[in-house]
């Protein structure tokens, strides 16, 4: 019943709350260039705050990296306040240019501070004033989020793939929980862009998902070119942000290993 678990998924998004009082659980996307990172972003805020929003500055092409900045975003819940949890945006990943991996396990680690803007090339180090010396059990990520196209799910670069292994492993390390988000659903299969709620049915997608080595994946699409929201969207949308938002909760109080290394 996709009216029904639509409220049922806001209504759980809206009471969420960590145990610790003023606790942030920290969401970290990544993945290709081009995935739908940002757009996640501005879809999720834009089904919370129940209009459009384009916040996130998302690129339509996957030819560069639009991200450059280590972006924190926080979602208004009525006038004054915040939800309780936040997304971190990042450079995406290539297979010659595009984020370090390296970066991006700092990030997990919460030892990237706001605003720090990614090299292809280096590192952050640890004498640049964007490296967080004593990072704050606020500052590191507690669910990492791998955005997949569903139309490239099979990645045409292993040195993407050899990558995205990488900083999943080093995730598992850390005890950080992954879960993975296919976009662009509607592009892949014909039969979904005619409607939506055929993508639990068509074989074709669950075999795109299988191609894609992890457990979790939740298949949504993005608001792109659209003016007005839908349901249907929504809901896929917020069933994948409520189980990112449990991944995320149980990994906030996890005892992190090795805290302290690079």
């Amino acid at each position: 019943n996709w009216s029904r678990d639509n409220q049922s998924d806001l209504q759980y998004v809206k009471d969420y709350r960590p145990q610790t009082d003023g606790q942030l659980l920290r969401i970290l996307l990544h993945g290709p260039v081009g995935a739908g990172k940002s757009s996640f972003i501005n879809s999720v805020q834009s089904v919370l705050n129940g209009q459009m929003y384009t916040r996130a500055f998302a690129d339509s092409t996957s030819h560069d990296c639009f991200t450059k900045k280590y972006t924190t975003y926080k979602i208004k819940k009525g006038a004054e306040t915040f939800y309780p949890f936040v997304f971190n945006d990042i450079m995406g990943l290539g297979p010659d240019v595009g984020v370090q991996v390296k970066d991006v396990i700092l990030a997990m680690k919460g030892k990237v501070k706001e605003d720090y803007t990614f090299n292809p090339d280096s590192r952050l180090s640890k004498d640049n004033q964007f490296y967080n010396n004593n990072p704050t059990n606020n500052d590191k990520v507690h669910v990492l989020v791998c955005v997949i196209d569903a139309n490239t799910v099979t990645f045409k670069s292993k040195k993407v793939e050899e990558k995205i292994r990488e900083i999943r492993k080093e995730a598992t390390y850390l005890g950080i929980p992954q879960v993975a988000i296919l976009t662009k659903i509607d592009m892949a299969c014909p039969e979904i862009k005619d409607d939506l709620q055929n993508v639990y049915k068509i074989t074709h997608l669950k075999e795109k998902m299988w191609e894609f080595p992890m457990n979790c994946i939740f298949p949504v699409k993005n608001y792109h070119e659209e003016i007005d929201l839908n349901s249907d969207v929504d809901s896929l949308i917020l069933s994948a942000l409520k189980h990112i938002i449990n991944f995320g909760n149980d990994g906030i109080n996890f005892n992190k290993k090795d805290e302290g290394s690079d």
